[in-house]
């Protein structure tokens, strides 16, 4: 049941067409089969009755004697049916056997109604026989009464008949019933055809298009089209509600965090005890971990929403990592740390979304900042086969092997200390994954830091 709830309606129209057009062809077949059985029948009856009716009709009284003389005639008509075997008795009229087989018996009707030619199926020497029985009253002086002609023949010829005639009934309606299904496909097809145009219309219009359908489809299928508008205009309500409800919050939350923190750095720590200190400190560190978490919460939606509308298109992966390195490494870096960038001389093109694509770069150098790096940050642009690759390397403990299938998740650790990752690597991930490529890390040794890098596809611009 489950698989014809999913079957296509083509699928569908062609069972129930197909089982219409197999119950109409049995029913064809049978009859076919019933006709070509009582057209046999009565061929072969006409050509059994006229041998039979010739027969007797040579039944003559010489000199008060009866005397038969067969005519070759009514063999050579009955030879027509070259597989079949004759049997005939002639009786006369006192019921001795005057020629021919004298156990083919001989029809009581026929003896008593005397009507005419009188047919019957039966069995002799073990075959199937169709027999004949025709009467014929004897009026001579020396001779009176009923004389009897029993002819019998089997029924091969007539069954070889059957079965030709029924193989060709079966050929013809295999044929149009062929021709039927493949004709019901078609107008399965043309007649599903507004369904297929209208799948095209919804796939094919903008992701931001969020106004009602205008398409023309054949009256079964309005109440439908009525109903994807209706969905349309409420989806289009709960996005407009949610985009001002993420706009008030970034605003309503991004306001007091930042006034917060502008609050703890005007206190005086001079005349704090160091108790007191310890805690201050510990309000700026959640102060501004609270912040960082909001503006990662709030860019992952960003994020989630432009994969939704924007439209992809070629850019300089080399200037995408430049901008995101420039925008991550704060002026206040410690002196004594070395950061570097590193592009190769070629310029990787991929198909991506520019705030998107700066967004999870950013954040893979964040974290390498915050949860790795202790003296050494190094940003590199590389070419790995048909991939670009930005690769993040810093000088930290780097991420246990075991734990690197789960720092994609929101808000899992991914260091050492325990201390949450938010949702830096989970926004790349995400990225990564919808641009068609993927983040991943490489274990540090005794030459290089742990390395985070992500990799896209290689857009190439001379091919379009």
């Amino acid at each position: 049941m489950t698989a014809i709830n999913n079957a296509s309606l083509f699928a569908r129209l062609m069972v129930r067409a197909g089982f219409i057009v197999l119950l109409g062809a049995v029913s064809l077949v049978s009859a076919a089969w019933l006709y070509a059985h009582t057209a046999a029948d009565d061929a072969y009856d006409r050509i059994l009755v006229g041998a039979a009716l010739q027969m007797v009709e040579s039944l003559v009284i010489t000199d008060g004697d009866m005397k038969i003389a067969l005519p070759s005639s009514a063999f050579e008509l009955l030879g027509l049916a070259g597989r079949d075997r004759i049997f005939y008795r002639v009786i006369g009229p006192n019921g001795a056997t005057l020629t021919g087989y004298g156990d083919l018996q001989n029809d009581a009707s026929a003896q008593e109604s005397h009507s005419g030619p009188v047919l019957r199926d039966g069995e002799f020497r073990g075959a199937d026989v169709r027999i004949v029985t025709v009467a014929r009253a004897l009026a001579d002086a020396g001779k009176s009464g009923w004389t009897y002609i029993v002819l019998a023949q089997t029924t091969e010829a007539r069954q070889d008949l059957v079965s030709e005639l029924t193989t060709r009934a079966i050929l013809l309606v295999a044929v149009m019933s062929g021709l039927a299904m493949a004709a019901t496909a078609l107008a399965a097809r043309y007649s599903l055809k507004p369904l297929a145009d209208l799948g095209t219309a919804l796939s094919s219009r903008d992701p931001q298009d969020l106004t009602p359908l205008r398409v023309d489809v054949p009256r079964e299928i309005s109440p439908f089209v009525s109903s994807i508008n209706h969905f349309i205009v409420r989806l289009d309500q709960r996005v407009k509600l949610l985009q001002r409800y993420v706009a008030d919050s970034a605003h309503q939350i991004r306001t007091p965090l930042t006034a917060l923190s502008a609050q703890v750095s005007l206190i005086n720590e001079d005349n704090l005890q160091p108790e007191d200190r310890r805690h201050l400190e510990r309000v700026r560190d959640r102060a501004a971990e609270l912040g960082r978490f909001t503006n990662q919460l709030l860019n992952h939606a960003m994020v989630i929403h432009r994969f939704d509308s924007a439209q992809l298109s070629p850019m300089s992966l080399n200037d995408v990592a430049r901008k995101a390195f420039r925008a991550s490494v704060p002026i206040t870096i410690d002196p004594d740390a070395v950061v570097s960038f590193e592009a190769p001389d070629e310029d990787l093109t991929v198909m991506a979304d520019m705030l998107s694509l700066r967004e999870a770069i950013t954040n893979l150098i964040d974290n390498a900042l915050k949860h790795g790096m202790q003296s050494h940050l190094d940003v590199r642009v590389a070419r790995a086969g048909n991939l670009a690759r930005v690769e993040v390397e810093d000088d930290g403990p780097g991420i246990p092997p075991e734990l690197w299938p789960q720092v994609t998740q929101r808000f899992v650790s991914n260091s050492s200390d325990g201390k949450t990752s938010g949702l830096g690597f989970a926004i790349a991930s995400d990225v990564a994954s919808a641009l068609g490529g993927r983040i991943g890390f490489r274990q540090k040794n005794e030459t290089t830091g742990f390395t985070t890098f992500l990799e896209l596809p290689i857009h190439n611009v001379s091919a379009e």
